[in-house]
């Protein structure tokens, strides 16, 4: 296994989930701000069903840069976290993202760019439009 630094694992973590057609995918720099993480990447699906596909997608895709130490809530597909080390992932079911709100409690940490496709940037009828 090569050796990758976290920001090129959260970068990868980011492409995954715009493969799996997440919603809004963010890269926060928490470097020196926690001490469990480096970066912590957040975005949503539109369905218990879609955040599922998207956590598999960003496993599938990370497996030979990083080992997932820690998969909690993949069961109910509200709110799952997938647990690499350096980097911490977030994947909310639809409006859950607003409700937990984890973007706020880091409102001084750095984001990194990510360019994001038009049709998968958060907007108010993102979670009730189809998915294709």
């Amino acid at each position: 296994m090569e050796d990758y630094t976290s920001e090129q694992v959260a970068r990868a973590i980011v492409e995954a989930a715009i493969d799996k057609k997440a919603i809004e995918p963010v890269i926060i720099d928490v470097r020196g701000k926690c001490d469990y993480a480096d970066f912590l990447v957040v975005c949503s699906g539109r369905s218990d069903r879609h955040v599922d596909g998207i956590s598999v997608g960003i496993d599938n895709e990370v497996v030979d840069m990083r080992t997932c130490i820690s998969n909690e809530g993949q069961a109910n597909g509200q709110w799952v976290l997938l647990d690499y080390g350096d980097v911490v992932v977030h994947i909310f079911n639809g409006h859950k993202r607003t409700e937990y709100n984890i973007e706020a409690l880091w409102k001084d940490a750095p984001r990194l760019d990510v360019d994001i496709p038009a049709e998968l940037r958060l907007t108010d009828e993102s979670y009730d439009e189809p998915m294709f």
